[in-house]
């Protein structure tokens, strides 16, 4: 069915203020997401794809270095509206989002991470989330056999049952692949100035509620090491960027299992 909403009134929220500390060897000068890939921020080219299904209104959670992402953003010139929600000190996943309630407008909005990118019809993701009538649908992507991000149970219409974060149990598996639609409400769910984790503190609080994944057979890039970012540096630099990537062939986790995975985000 086609989507209810149009894609341009749909707000994204950008989680971009770690720390990074893993990546910081090599990339010491810049937060994460603007560690660069074909000489432009990995943050460019995760907007500009994300940009391409229609969405037009950006918010970015910035923290670390954010008058980096901030000075940038203002000086360019770009079709899409970018705000910025400033921390003035570490809020964690939820946190941050609830720190940028006064500039969401939508419900839902989308929420992604910075630093990393999951192939995903993110129409069709919106549709899921719509038709199950959702309050958090989360994209799920597969995984092989690693303990360094966590992995989620759901059943068989897709609703979440668990979430064990960063517990090997071997196999492959589905992880959270870090891109969310949420509802309004869930801003209310999250304490204000407080350091507050998606992963840790909400989702298992809402478990409960009406919480699904959105399976993809999509692969998963993450550049929050040295190894994952050369590694995705030089998978996107070969594809001529992410927009090229419009078959399954491209993802298949099983051609590039070297750089799939995403673990719980920097704080």
């Amino acid at each position: 069915m086609g989507t209810p909403l149009s894609l341009k009134d749909i707000d994204v929220v950008i989680l971009c203020g770690g720390l990074g500390k893993r990546l910081q060897g090599v990339v010491a000068d810049r937060p994460k997401p603007m560690a660069e890939i074909n000489q432009r921020p990995f943050l460019d080219i995760l907007i500009e794809y994300v940009a391409g299904y229609g969405f037009n209104r950006f918010i970015l959670c910035i923290g670390y270095m954010g008058e980096v992402i901030r000075g940038h953003y203002q000086k360019s010139r770009r079709p899409s509206t970018i705000l910025f929600s400033e921390e003035k000190e570490p809020l964690g996943t939820a946190g941050a989002i609830k720190n940028a309630e006064p500039l969401i407008q939508s419900s839902p909005f989308l929420v992604m991470n910075g630093d990393s990118f999951c192939q995903v019809e993110l129409d069709r993701f919106i549709d899921f989330h719509i038709t199950k009538g959702t309050l958090v649908t989360m994209v799920l992507a597969w995984a092989g056999e690693t303990a360094d991000y966590g992995s989620v149970t759901i059943n068989s219409s897709g609703q979440i049952l668990r979430f064990d974060e960063k517990v090997y149990r071997g196999g492959r598996r589905l992880i959270n692949a870090g891109v969310y639609l949420m509802e309004e409400e869930v801003l209310s769910l999250i304490p204000p100035h407080r350091n507050y984790s998606l992963e840790y503190h909400l989702f298992p609080m809402i478990i409960d509620r009406k919480v699904y994944g959105y399976v993809t057979e999509g692969g998963l890039i993450d550049i929050g090491t040295p190894q994952r970012y050369a590694k995705a540096r030089d998978f996107i630099y070969e594809k001529g960027g992410l927009s090229a990537y419009s078959t399954d062939a491209f993802w298949n986790n099983g051609d590039h299992p070297e750089i799939q995975g995403l673990g719980q985000r920097d704080t």
